[in-house]
């Protein structure tokens, strides 16, 4: 095992992995920006180096400050937590080249994947469905009529890398087809540094189901099942759940059995997820992330498997320490992403924290590295927490949902707190009834009522 792991990431994340790391003995160092040096993950490594000014390109982004910290402190590997370095394949050459441990999946995987044309491509070879859509990237001097045509309309036109939404536009006619296009790959080349796009089948109901998995590199691969996460917002999730309300226990052993079988094929190594549309009794791929999820406390939930110790022993070369056959699911989680921004316009809130107190009892989980006096900085992703709450039952959990959010006290900045609360009591989430499209229709309508 390890003795020594660089945690090169901020925020909830970075005290995740620590904690993780400190149960199994294993000594951290957290490496930070300027901004950061007052964090609780910088607080309670073992070590801590500065790698850089407030701005993400000169600190969390700036690879060879986090390999020379890595260096200077004798360290054995390096977890990139979510975001930032995680899916950076030339991160994790670099690592390696260094002779430390990059944990994670191969570069080569982490390519692979990090590219949607070809992450579909090899899902069809995989065996896995897929959206129809785009045979590659669209031709900038091509027919894009009569490929929107023949998949049918309406249709997304969506950034070739990246993810997070950006780069995505949908056309509901020929008349938007010619400009949505414009604006994608525009939106593409400015965030990405890649304009290249490609085009799918927009589906008009669907929910978004994402299979979470892990693999070692003793050709043993298990599902740890699925999470539900189409409440959000601008293709940025806001609540998750598992299991699915929309997958029977059936649906689930069959989806299991085709990505397992996909993984093992592709000779993974580590934790994976891999994200579907869901629509009248289908599944279509839509990407794989070759990281950790933000949203994977509601897996560990519902398992019982610590999915951060289990990919630090799967990144030594030990091997999973269950099997598929070992694995249950007992109970619903849920997760609700607790942001500093304001519950009805979504601008981020940076600032003090006034008052801070979190709920607690049986089934309750919080992960946040925030506390009371912390200082939100506004240079990064607005995440401040992650309310988990477990239950025997859906309903349950729904109800301990509410119970744990009315309890839960920040003050000094706005949060997402009071639409957690109204989503927690809304008649469709409540009855399971939602869509990925759901979220946004029903934050446009109470926008018109109280504007009425």
């Amino acid at each position: 095992m390890f003795k020594k792991v660089l945690i090169a990431n901020r925020g909830e994340i970075a005290l995740r992995i620590l904690r993780a790391c400190r149960e199994m003995g294993i000594k951290t160092v957290a490496v930070h920006s300027a901004a950061d040096s007052d964090a609780m993950h910088v607080r309670l490594a073992d070590e801590s180096v500065c790698i850089g000014p407030a701005a993400s390109k000169d600190s969390y982004l700036n690879i060879q400050a986090i390999l020379s910290a890595a260096e200077l402190c004798g360290v054995d590997a390096i977890h990139p937590g979510v975001g930032f370095l995680s899916e950076n394949a030339a991160f994790a050459e670099m690592v390696e080249e260094h002779e430390m441990v990059f944990i994670g999946p191969t570069p080569e995987h982490i390519r692979l994947m990090g590219d949607k044309i070809t992450a579909k491509e090899t899902a069809l070879e995989l065996g896995i469905p897929v959206v129809p859509g785009s045979e590659g990237a669209l031709d900038p001097q091509g027919d894009i009529d009569a490929v929107a045509a023949r998949i049918g309309y309406p249709v997304l036109i969506k950034a070739a890398s990246g993810g997070g939404g950006k780069g995505m536009k949908v056309a509901q006619n020929a008349a938007e087809i010619e400009q949505s296009f414009r604006l994608a790959r525009a939106e593409a080349k400015a965030c990405f540094g890649n304009d290249e796009v490609y085009m799918e089948k927009y589906l008009s109901h669907p929910r978004h189901i994402e299979m979470q998995l892990i693999a070692d590199n003793h050709g043993n691969v298990a599902h740890l099942g699925e999470r539900d996460c189409s409440l959000q917002r601008r293709h940025q999730k806001v609540w998750e759940e598992a299991p699915s309300p929309a997958i029977s226990s059936e649906l689930r052993e069959k989806l299991g059995k085709i990505v397992t079988k996909a993984i093992k094929k592709l000779g993974y190594r580590g934790v994976g997820t891999i994200e579907f549309l869901y629509e009248d009794g289908e599944f279509y791929f839509m990407e794989m992330n070759t990281r950790l999820q933000v949203e994977h406390p509601i897996t560990e939930m519902i398992t019982g498997i610590d999915l951060v110790r289990e990919q630090l022993r799967v990144a030594a070369g030990l091997p999973l320490s269950f099997r598929q056959e070992e694995i249950t699911f007992k109970g619903h989680a849920i997760e609700c992403r607790i942001n500093a921004e304001d519950s009805n316009t979504f601008i981020p809130s940076p600032g003090k924290i006034n008052d801070y107190l979190t709920p607690g009892g049986y089934g309750v989980r919080v992960d946040s590295h925030v506390y009371q006096g912390y200082q939100i900085p506004p240079y990064y992703d607005s995440l401040i927490a992650k309310l988990v709450v477990h239950g025997d039952t859906r309903e349950e959990c729904i109800q301990r949902a509410r119970r744990a959010l009315h309890e839960y006290v920040i003050t000094g900045v706005n949060t997402l707190l009071p639409l957690h609360c109204d989503l927690a009591e809304a008649v469709d989430v409540v009855s399971g009834e939602y869509d990925i499209h759901w979220l946004e229709k029903w934050l446009a309508s109470r926008l018109q009522e109280e504007a009425a």
